[in-house]
């Protein structure tokens, strides 16, 4: 068989994976068990590069701590799964939406079709990513497994000449979109089961590292206490009841009394374990949230130690 001579043959990503030869004469159990055992290979391609996800995470919650973005942009399955993380932050966290946003080749339409011809305009890149007025207070990451893809590559070029830090996340080493970025973040996933399917390995390492990246600076920022998700938007009946149990946990409170102090803190979990954890009122708890810039772990802190710095003084 002749080699391809495609300048795409050289990328990790685009080679063909011996292994899935012959997938296509595989009963269905080979075929899951195939992608399983490749699948395995992704959590240690990470595992290679939590040096620079660190250095990421550092980079973003220090920006969203000084009322900065985090801004992902993306084209294809990139884009989507871009999407995909800045969406699930507001209901997580309850971060005001502005705060993670995602820029796609494609807009709006191109997470539910596929709109590929925009991923290769570099024009189109510098465009929409100008219409976020990055600046020096943002982090933007590119996502392109490839590494090579202009639309993303432009709208990074374009952030970081107007002062935003960048971030690229990719699969394939020396690429181009690696060198446009401050930071590099390379997850090398090897051959895909299905050759060039980059929705499989490494959309998979993409979305490991986006929830690594948006995960790990709002753990930073005290947007979770221990391990639970206190800053959650009580927005539905089962949420409630998640509030409530969060509050009985991390306060060793009973129902009832986790379900009175959700009720006198507006229905707000933060709040209502301030209150708990340091015996004050709504108000106050609500002015060391304040000065804490929403770290819950901070405020109970400094509510704490001026009740005793209180009762010292007496």
């Amino acid at each position: 068989m002749k080699r391809p001579t495609s300048k795409l043959s050289h990328l990790g990503t685009e080679g063909r994976n011996l292994s899935a030869a012959r997938l296509d004469t595989s009963s269905s159990l080979e075929i899951a068990r195939l992608i399983n055992t490749e699948d395995t290979k992704v959590a240690q391609a990470v595992g290679r590069a939590l040096p620079q996800i660190a250095r990421a995470i550092d980079l973003i919650a220090a920006a969203l701590e000084r009322g900065g973005r985090l801004i992902y942009v993306g084209a294809g399955t990139s884009g989507r799964i871009a999407a995909l993380d800045a969406a699930e932050c507001p209901p997580t966290f309850n971060t005001d939406p502005r705060m993670v946003q995602f820029v796609m080749a494609g807009g709006q339409k191109a997470l539910g079709a596929a709109v590929e011809a925009n991923e290769d305009s570099r024009a189109l890149g510098r465009r929409d990513m100008a219409a976020k007025k990055p600046g020096k207070n943002d982090v933007v990451v590119g996502i392109a497994a490839s590494g090579r893809t202009p639309y993303t590559i432009a709208a990074v070029q374009y952030a970081r000449q107007h002062g935003a830090k960048t971030v690229a996340v990719v699969c394939n080493r020396n690429s181009a979109l690696g060198k446009a970025a401050h930071l590099a973040i390379v997850v090398e996933v090897g051959p895909e089961v299905v050759a060039g399917s980059s929705r499989m390995k490494a959309g998979t390492a993409q979305k490991m590292v986006l929830n690594m990246l948006s995960t790990g600076a709002m753990a930073r920022l005290g947007y979770v206490y221990g391990n639970l998700m206190v800053n959650v938007h009580l927005k539905n009946r089962k949420l409630v009841q998640r509030g409530i149990s969060i509050l009985e946990t991390a306060a060793a409170v009973d129902e009832q009394s986790a379900r009175r102090a959700l009720g006198l803190a507006g229905n707000r979990v933060p709040v209502a374990l301030v209150m708990l954890e340091a015996g004050v009122s709504r108000t106050q708890a609500e002015s060391y949230l304040r000065s804490a810039k929403g770290h819950v772990r901070k405020a109970i802190a400094s509510a704490l130690s001026h009740r005793t710095n209180g009762r010292g003084t007496r």
